[in-house]
């Protein structure tokens, strides 16, 4: 197995620059793995594929506006983006521009003082604020979206989930983008449940696997969450036979990250910290029975995940597939069901 196995080319009018109105107006390809049918579709039509019983696992996490601008003692501009929370005023963050190093005092537009208190590797960086920033960061930050996205977001919330409720993200979970309040009452009422987990994404997710063998690959680690109550709904709704379907692939990092702290007879634990998960082909998933996925970039750990449900080859063909059809690509993009 070889990274480059995974690389695929992409014509750059594919790749999303704004999302869909309504949120679930955007094409679905489905493909049932035990049949090998292919159907086209919209995600509205969602519910055609899904039963009684099936339990969708969204992941509520909330991305921060965390891009901000400050300002050096000589006035000269800074970008950072916060990537994580080490104390409450106390942040990793990256930053653009020269000579932004450990001991430089810096300033929001508002007054808020920060300094540079340790250089990180590459241009991250330990940052301490005068006062807790987050209170702060809907009046002065900016939604951080992913570096293939050039068309400026004029509605922030169309980058949140609807269902998004727990801070901390650098970016959004993409796959639950396309729900909309009236699509879950309709599939809730046609007796398709949901169930609720957190893992906050972060900017790694977009970086393309570099090593020549992916098995050499260093793993992100994201901090995830499975609450008492969510391990126990979805370990009835295997015992009672019915399918769990992760939207997303960062439901399907907590759910197989949960599958280790699984009790005798269950298929999953409640968990609470960090997951380096990196699942390959050859992987033997526990918890996930489908997944909702958009489509994602080449070499990258997340196009390798789809892989180890469907196989690589399967991946690659609906891939080419998507693209003569002119799907959208990436964040923004249009989605897949994989049962």
């Amino acid at each position: 197995m070889k990274t480059e196995d995974f690389n695929y080319y992409l014509p750059e009018d594919r790749i999303a620059q704004t999302p869909i109105e309504p949120r679930d107006q955007s094409k679905l390809m489905v493909w049932d793995r035990s049949d090998r049918l292919l159907l086209h579709r919209n995600f509205f039509e969602i519910e055609e594929f899904l039963r009684p019983g099936d339990l969708l696992v969204i992941n509520q996490t909330k991305v921060i506006p965390a891009r901000i601008f400050v300002k050096k003692p000589s006035g000269g501009k800074v970008e950072i983006l916060l990537l994580k929370k080490r104390q409450a005023d106390i942040w990793e963050g990256l930053v653009g521009g020269k000579r932004v190093n450990a001991g430089i005092e810096l300033q929001t537009e508002t007054g808020i003082k920060l300094k540079v208190v340790e250089n990180l590797e590459g241009s991250q960086r330990l940052i301490q604020f005068s006062d807790p920033i987050e209170p702060y960061l809907t009046d002065f930050g900016q939604m951080p979206l992913p570096p293939y996205i050039h068309t400026p977001l004029t509605n922030q919330n169309r980058y949140q989930t609807i269902f998004a409720k727990e801070n901390g993200s650098a970016a959004a979970p993409t796959a639950g983008l396309h729900f909309t309040n009236e699509l879950i009452n309709k599939l809730e009422s046609k007796g398709i449940q949901f169930c609720k987990i957190t893992l906050h994404v972060g900017l790694d997710t977009f970086a393309p696997v570099t090593e020549e063998d992916p098995e050499h690959h260093k793993i992100h680690t994201e901090w995830c969450e499975i609450s008492k109550n969510s391990a126990n709904l979805i370990n009835q709704t295997a015992k009672n036979g019915n399918r769990i379907i992760a939207v997303g692939t960062t439901s399907v990092r907590t759910l197989e990250t949960g599958s280790k702290y699984a009790a005798d007879g269950d298929i999953i634990g409640e968990f609470t910290g960090p997951t380096n998960i990196f699942i390959l082909p050859g992987y033997e998933f526990r918890v996930v029975d489908g997944m909702i996925t958009n489509f994602h970039l080449p070499k990258s750990s997340l196009i390798m995940l789809v892989s180890a449900f469907i196989g690589r080859n399967t991946v690659l063909d609906l891939y080419q597939t998507a693209i003569n059809n002119k799907y959208r690509f990436y964040s923004f993009g249009d989605a897949m069901l994989l049962i």
